[in-house]
């Protein structure tokens, strides 16, 4: 964990200042304390001696699941995290980041001041006051993402606070998730009916967002399996991979044994989610 003070970290003050507006979101309420920031925040008041920073811990973004995104639609992301402080804090903010540099503006939530804000309890535990957050960002891919796909990947969990004695404590690691593009898949087994020992032929496509352009694209060259249920079984068998043309179209082809059904099945990469096709049933005679 890397948690500094506000005698180490500007930059962390210039991006927590913005906490100060009128109307902000409060992780904890304490009498003066938003009437204090804002003079921070302006200078005319000068940070006092750390008693102690703020730790964060137990940060986890979208319930420890990757962040699947389509080309529209907004989707909202739970965040929760914890925090201690000796002298208890006036102000909690919270935010996603890419990249190498967490004072950019490079980020999906930065709004600050408004609904992402955190909501924190308080609790007075020995030697200070622990607090248990959370917050909702609402991320739509439409707005965020429009400037191209290069977004997808890694993010990491941004926390930052006041404390009442107007210290700043951040740490910009607490947490990470994947932000991928959303993948679509298609079956399609033929013919139907089909003889027993005929061969069967299997095609569909693969797709996935394109935030750049707001539409779906086939993915070219993925390995994807062909998998088969039998009739009234339970479980899907994998019969083999096979990869996706530069348009991300499929065909491959297997024998017909019994009734059943074929599906596609994508794992997914560091950028794109998974996928699995419907299911496409096959009546053999």
């Amino acid at each position: 964990m890397r948690t500094h003070t506000a005698t180490t970290v500007l930059a962390g003050a210039a991006v927590l200042s913005a906490l100060v507006l009128p109307g902000a979101a409060q992780g904890a309420s304490h009498a003066g304390a938003a009437t204090d920031l804002r003079a921070f925040a302006s200078g005319s008041v000068q940070p006092k001696d750390a008693l102690g920073a703020t730790t964060f811990k137990d940060g986890v973004v979208n319930k420890g699941k990757d962040i699947v995104l389509g080309v529209k639609g907004k989707k909202a992301v739970p965040v929760t995290f914890t925090a201690f402080d000796e002298e208890g804090l006036a102000l909690t903010q919270a935010f996603l980041w890419q990249g190498t540099d967490s004072s950019s503006t490079d980020t999906i939530t930065g709004a600050l001041g408004t609904d992402d804000d955190p909501v924190c309890t308080e609790t007075t535990v020995e030697g200070g006051y622990s607090y248990s957050c959370k917050a909702v960002f609402t991320i739509d891919p439409a707005v965020d993402f429009k400037d191209g796909n290069g977004t997808a990947g890694p993010w990491k969990l941004f926390l930052g606070s006041f404390d009442l004695y107007l210290n700043i404590s951040i740490d910009d690691d607490v947490a990470r998730s994947s932000i991928k593009r959303a993948a679509a898949l298609t079956a399609n087994a033929s013919p139907e009916p089909v003889k027993r020992g005929r061969t069967i032929t299997v095609t569909g496509k693969l797709t996935r967002a394109d935030w750049s352009t707001g539409k779906t694209t086939g993915y070219a060259t993925q390995p994807v399996k062909l998998q088969f249920r039998k009739k009234g079984g339970s479980t899907f068998t994998t019969l083999k991979t096979v990869k996706t043309s530069r348009t991300g179209t499929l065909s491959t082809t297997t024998k017909a044994g019994s009734d059943g059904f074929y599906r596609f099945v994508f794992a997914g990469t560091t950028t794109t989610g998974p996928a699995t096709a419907p299911a496409d049933f096959v009546d053999v005679r």
